[in-house]
């Protein structure tokens, strides 16, 4: 699983970026001063990115990030800081942070850079996903798109079909929107995608239920979206 660590002194940020890191996938891991970022980063080879504020008491920022890229840390790093200027921002890409959001932010766009830093530096969710999936009365295979029941019988899906499936699949228990399905699958940004997901989502349950005998694999959360469960 992607590792994340998030550093800021500010508990309520740490919070509501760890849950939004979760809803995505990662694992996040917290720290609150610049002595503890640097503990974590030692303890914690297999982080993946780190999100730092800049203006945190015992270490800031900036000495976090410069004692990190001494020891020839290259992992990718989000400033994420109440200091605002060009001179700001352009101090602390210079020290060697990959972007810079400055608060108070989105956390929206906060997981759209984090997202973009992963691909950027060649680690994406995907890699951590598995190939073969077994869930209730199916076995899904990524690499040749293929689902089949535990009896053997193929289930012809188009695509779209599939993507919907595996991202269910691969995120037992989650509950996706329509619009998070709509960006993940279709890999579009979200504008009228409700009722386009919901037919997909209805021919995807009718193949599913006519191969395995009316298995109810996906289910709907009403006014949330839908999900496998365990």
């Amino acid at each position: 699983m992607t590792k994340i660590l998030i550093v800021d002194d500010d508990r309520e940020i740490v919070d509501l970026l760890s849950i939004y890191c979760k809803n995505e996938g990662y694992e996040p891991i917290k720290a609150y001063n610049g002595m503890e970022a640097l503990q974590m980063l030692q303890q914690h080879l297999d982080i993946h990115l780190l999100i730092l504020d800049l203006m945190m008491p015992k270490k800031d920022g900036i000495t976090v990030l410069k004692e990190m890229r001494d020891k020839e840390n290259h992992l990718p790093v989000l400033i994420l800081s109440a200091k605002s200027t060009d001179m700001d921002k352009i101090k602390g890409l210079t020290s060697g942070a990959d972007d810079y959001v400055s608060k108070p932010f989105n956390p929206l766009e906060v997981m759209a850079r984090i997202k973009s830093l992963l691909r950027r530096s060649g680690i994406s969710q995907q890699e951590a996903e598995p190939n073969v999936i077994e869930v209730g009365p199916l076995i899904i295979t990524k690499e040749s798109h293929e689902v089949k029941t535990l009896t053997g019988k193929e289930i012809q899906l188009t695509a779209l079909e599939f993507g919907i499936l595996y991202l269910l699949a691969s995120n037992l228990n989650r509950v996706f929107s329509a619009d998070e399905i709509f960006e993940r699958v279709w890999l579009q940004e979200s504008i009228v995608s409700a009722k386009t997901v919901m037919v997909h989502v209805s021919h995807l349950r009718d193949k599913i239920e006519k191969a395995t005998g009316g298995d109810k694999v996906i289910q709907t959360v009403w006014g949330v979206g839908y999900k496998i469960s365990e």
